[in-house]
């Protein structure tokens, strides 16, 4: 198993700076309730711990640092968390959001329940429903990793509270059919460490 100064030394082209040890103690139980549930459940293609950190811990905390203040009130919806990516994340960045996880898949949804039940994190609420009986409104939504990439999108966008924000970790590649479903305010930054990644925002 990692320890914390892995973890920080992994985080840290992320992020630009070491991770708190309380929040780097968050990830650890996080990654072993994770590796645990996926050989039962596929959560996740990526097994590695170290890769864990980089590609699902790291890129999310990434986004987290372009949509968040630590300190931040927001409400957040994630759409089709599977394994937490990057809703959890974000929490663990800035413990205040309001945060609502929101993943169809029965066994995903109970996973979400389990680990939030595990890190002890107030203020978050798993729905297992798909997003588009949702009859709410946050002003930031996320999502990365899924599916139907245009009906998400168009999903997610309908969530997005006036003059909030649609934050997406895509593909480079689907950056031209996300402005094309979806016209209005894009900027997109490049992930660190991958070449084809990026976090695509929409303003409402």
């Amino acid at each position: 198993m990692l320890e914390q100064r892995q973890v920080c030394e992994l985080l840290l082209p992320y992020l630009g700076h070491a991770i708190s040890a309380d929040r780097c103690e968050l990830v650890l139980a996080y990654i072993e309730l994770l590796l645990k549930w996926n050989r039962a459940i596929n959560l996740t293609a990526v097994r590695e711990p170290e890769q864990i950190v980089r590609r699902h811990f790291g890129e999310s905390f990434f986004a987290a640092c372009h949509l968040l203040a630590p300190d931040a009130l927001d409400e957040v919806i994630d759409v089709g968390s599977g394994a937490g990516f990057p809703g959890m994340a974000l929490k663990i960045f800035s413990p205040s959001i309001r945060l609502t996880l929101v993943e169809s898949h029965g066994k995903k949804a109970s996973f979400l329940r389990e680990l939030v039940r595990t890190l002890r994190l107030p203020g978050i609420r798993v729905v297992g429903e798909r997003a588009e009986r949702l009859h709410e409104r946050a002003n930031l939504v996320t999502f990365r990793a899924v599916e139907s990439f245009a009906t998400t999108l168009s999903t997610a966008a309908s969530l997005v509270a006036p003059e909030g924000r649609l934050g997406a970790l895509i593909g480079a590649s689907q950056l031209e059919a996300a402005v094309s479903i979806l016209p209005g305010s894009w900027r997109s930054i490049p992930l660190p460490e991958s070449a084809s990644r990026m976090l695509a925002i929409w303003q409402a």
